[in-house]
């Protein structure tokens, strides 16, 4: 089975690729990330870790943030609640689009991995305000990555908050349709909070063995979420997690996945283990580059496809 002498000469086939791509330069903060920076974890049940690459470079989780926040949220409210205000089903669209929002009636957003869904779903966090939301969410982060050291960059959240024109604008789209309920800027503020998140490659793995072991840590012998949940999570990075790519990358690689701009990749074999990978540079959907590469050289020889 793999072994670091292999996972590193995958690297070393994927990083020429990320000439073909750029880092996400919309949020300032983001632009300082190196193309050419590409990392590696593979996590088993019996806590054995496989990695290549500078797995100490810590990366924000971006849209990856998206998948745990929804666990959390239908842990906290239930399923019935999540999807009275966000739908189950893919989109084409690019993940930060509105037209979508204007075109469906009742106008809710189409799945939780879309921006507008991520707010709806990041304003069912409770709690009496921004911090204490915030610290319950990383609470749970935490419990999942097995480190409480995990904190969040408030330079990356910063730099967020300052230009999220358009999320504002999909807040306020979402306000006037009843999805959400609370003042717009504290909601601005909780997300590109959870956003910003930030962790290492093997943290990303960590997690990633949890949604493959259907919500339980093998580890820590910890049931943290329940398996049904899992795989409502699971089924979405398969229909949704890879923006407006899924179906590609279901067909080619076949692994549940979610993606995140900042290069990030969080991927779930089912019943196996999981992966955690960070590689800045993006192709146009918005996906590490060099990322799906490797996942592509991972899936194609160890027969990792779930189909």
């Amino acid at each position: 089975m793999y072994n670091e002498t292999q996972l590193q000469q995958f690297v070393e086939q994927a990083k020429p690729y990320a000439k073909y791509g750029k880092v996400a330069d919309y949020i300032p903060a983001l632009r300082k990330a190196d193309p050419n920076d590409l990392s590696i974890a593979i996590y088993a049940p019996d806590g054995t870790v496989v990695c290549a690459g500078d797995t100490q470079e810590k990366a924000t989780l971006q849209s990856i943030s998206k998948i745990i926040a929804l666990a959390f949220v239908l842990m906290n409210r239930g399923e019935e609640e999540v999807f009275k205000k966000v739908g189950m089903e893919p989109t084409g669209d690019p993940f930060n689009s509105i037209a979508k929002l204007e075109e469906k009636q009742p106008p809710k957003p189409l799945n939780p991995m879309i921006n507008a869904g991520a707010l709806a779903v990041t304003h069912m966090i409770d709690g009496a305000d921004v911090d204490e939301r915030f610290h319950r969410l990383l609470t749970f982060v935490h419990r999942l990555a097995g480190d409480s050291a995990i904190t969040y960059s408030k330079e990356v959240a910063q730099s967020e908050f300052e230009t999220a024109f358009l999320n504002r604008s999909l807040c306020y789209f979402l306000k006037q349709h009843g999805i959400i309920d609370e003042d717009v800027e504290p909601l601005m503020d909780l997300y590109t909070k959870q956003c910003a998140i930030e962790m290492n490659c093997i943290d990303l793995a960590r997690i990633g063995l949890v949604f493959a072991m259907d919500g339980f840590d093998p580890i820590q012998n910890d049931p943290i979420m329940p398996p049904h949940i899992a795989r409502i999570c699971k089924t979405f990075m398969v229909t949704c997690g890879m923006y407006n790519a899924s179906g590609e990358f279901a067909i080619k690689i076949g692994i549940p996945a979610k993606s995140g701009v900042s290069g990030g990749i969080l991927a779930a074999v089912p019943g196996r283990f999981g992966i955690g990978i960070f590689g800045p540079s993006l192709d146009e959907k918005g996906n590490s580059i060099t990322g799906i590469k490797l996942l592509e050289l991972l899936s194609k020889t160890y027969s990792l496809s779930i189909f």
